[in-house]
């Protein structure tokens, strides 16, 4: 099957809105013609200024010839206008339906997509790809248009005045166009996918660095903290530098060949006329001096078309990665969960399909219990959460909820069969009132409250300026880490999801929202299945169950008393919390 065209598949984007794509090429092309008449018109002025001279008062159509080589001036400007016109429309068209499509396929992703694909990438690819279509079909493909009619009407105009300055004109057109030519092609397409990934890299670790600055300025860091971000930077700094000394010689000889059409007119004069000036060659001579910097303005347009052309061609490819992605599989005969009970059977996952994060787990937790995963970090605590909330589907193995496998719930049953707390919760600029609405979009205003007082709220809500009605990031309004996570709790709350993942809750929050954090908690657990992932073992040492899980695997499990009783790896980092819950500061002695 042929591969379809990247400019086909957008006019297919466009719609109807193609037919002013269309438009806008037939407009540039004629524009370009039109701007060509007033050389014309120019060659008229001259040669009636080299007839009458010296008498320059025998001169009757001087202005008329000056006015109408302006005319022609003014309307091809007009009539490229509304080619831009058309093009803009069409190109806006198709960067939103783009931007539409690629949105709309993301919504259906698994949720643990975005974090694995990265924010910032993700980001680059909706919002920078799509407008770099949109820069080709507004501005480059009107430009195309204009360069390929102005080349054309151009080869006539110089071929018909004097042949052989025509043809000695067209001698360095063809030296460039052939210097071009390895700037250009396949490699050059390699070169800027590589620029591309390189800004991308700096892209995604520029929004993972703005993220941890609370963290920088907490412990004191500076940017080299941050070494993934500078090795992007300086990655970027080599691939550029190496780029452009590589393209700095055929640049040079490029543009020298392109604007050194005049010395080879010179010269060629110079040879033709060794028998003598007449006015006649003279005026042709100096049309082809005016006329030939079109040329290299011409050239030079073609030449950054075949690079936006590459670009188009890499963003529609970074815009693919995404489309690409699967949706979770749903079954065609869905079931309903029977409780809030959750098992693993047999479960296996890897993120990259070699390196497995989980390894041939099985558990099983009643509905109603409550649970906590720990051990060490990159253990895949995290991961098996995501496992259960169906972020991502196992590759082997089988996850169920009340008895039914995951992959049979439909989706929005499954999101309103578990809620998931997240250690770094974030709420959208918008009222408390709003940000805890969206556990449940047709909750009353009472329902909220009652949700933000279940979840030690209370205080948050007397220091705002409009309680829950303040707008949360605007004027100076902002939240603390624990403040906002009570705030999430609140929205959970209202959801009222028989099954609660907590993921390292209390990790931001200092000693008096912890306390009010594991106030909210005890309130939100009541009657529900919990599944805790915690490193502060001291909020884990009353639950009914807890699953030791370290490279992917349930080293142990039972209640704390016999975990600690067992001495086994549980035990060890029972002991290592203790010592460090008993450090202290030491005050220097003076």
């Amino acid at each position: 099957m042929k591969k379809q065209s990247n400019l086909s598949r957008l006019l297919q984007i466009a719609g109807s809105h193609k037919y002013l794509t269309y438009a806008s090429w037939g407009l540039s092309a004629i524009s370009a013609l039109m701007a060509l008449v007033p050389f014309y018109y120019i060659w008229k002025v001259i040669q009636e200024v080299l007839e009458v001279a010296p008498d320059f008062s025998r001169a009757q159509n001087l202005t008329h010839n000056g006015w109408m080589a302006v005319l022609f001036a003014v309307i091809a400007v007009l009539i490229y206008i509304g080619a831009l016109m058309c093009s803009h429309k069409g190109a806006f068209r198709i960067a939103t339906n783009l931007r539409l499509q690629t949105m709309e396929h993301i919504v259906k992703l698994p949720l643990g997509f975005a974090e694995q694909f990265g924010s910032g990438r993700l980001r680059k690819i909706v919002n920078e790809s799509s407008a770099a279509t949109e820069t080709y079909l507004a501005h480059q493909l009107p430009d195309r248009a204009n360069a390929i009619a102005t080349p054309c009407g151009l080869l006539v105009l110089l071929l018909v005045f004097d042949w052989r300055l025509g043809l000695l004109s067209l001698v360095p057109v063809v030296l460039g166009f052939l210097i071009m030519m390895t700037m250009t092609g396949q490699r050059m397409q390699e070169k800027m996918k590589e620029y591309q990934n390189a800004l991308d890299d700096m892209s995604n670790e520029a929004v993972e660095y703005v993220r941890g600055i609370p963290v920088v300025k907490t412990f004191g860091q500076t940017i080299f903290s941050f070494k993934k971000f500078k090795d992007s930077i300086d990655r970027y700094k080599v691939w550029v530098i190496a780029y452009t000394k590589e393209l700095r010689a055929p640049m040079m000889f490029y543009t020298a060949a392109i604007n050194g059409v005049f010395a080879a007119l010179i010269a060629g004069g110079l040879i033709f006329t060794r028998g003598g000036v007449t006015p006649e060659f003279l005026l042709d001579l100096m049309f082809y001096i005016i006329i030939t910097p079109i040329i290299s303005v011409t050239l030079t347009r073609i030449m950054f078309q075949s690079e936006n052309a590459m670009i188009v061609d890499d963003a529609l490819h970074r815009i693919d990665s995404v489309l690409n992605l699967n949706p979770l599989a749903e079954a065609a005969q869905l079931e309903h969960p029977h409780d809030a009970s959750v098992q693993l059977n047999r479960v296996h996952f890897s993120y990259d399909g070699k390196n497995e994060v989980i390894k041939d787990i099985s558990l099983s937790i009643p509905a109603g219990q409550t649970v906590a995963f720990v051990g060490p970090s990159g253990g895949g605590k995290t991961t098996l959460a995501n496992l259960i909330c169906r972020f991502f589907d196992p590759q082997d193995g089988q996850v169920q909820i009340g008895g039914v496998d995951v992959k049979n719930i439909a989706k929005e049953e499954l999101m309103n069969t578990v809620s998931f707390v997240f250690q770094n919760s974030r709420l959208i600029k918008a009222s408390i009132l709003e940000n805890v609405r969206m556990g449940k979009p047709d909750a009353t205003r009472e329902e909220i409250m009652a949700a933000l007082h279940n979840a030690q709220c209370d205080d948050i809500l007397e220091k705002l300026p409009k309680g829950v009605d303040t707008v949360i990031g605007t004027k100076g309004v902002y939240l603390s880490g624990g403040e906002q996570q009570r705030i999430a709790i609140a929205r959970v709350m209202l959801k009222n999801a028989p099954i609660v993942i907590l993921d390292e809750a209390t990790a931001f929050a200092d000693p008096d929202n912890e306390s009010r954090v594991q106030a909210a908690f005890s309130k939100l657990s009541q009657g529900k299945t919990v599944i805790m992932i915690a490193h502060r073992l001291s909020t884990v040492a009353g639950v009914d169950q807890i699953y030791v899980i370290e490279d992917g695997q349930i080293t142990e499990s039972g209640k704390s008393r016999d975990l600690l009783e067992k001495g086994g790896v549980f035990s060890r980092m029972w002991q290592d919390y203790q010592t460090s819950v008993q450090w202290k500061v030491a005050k220097e002695v003076q």
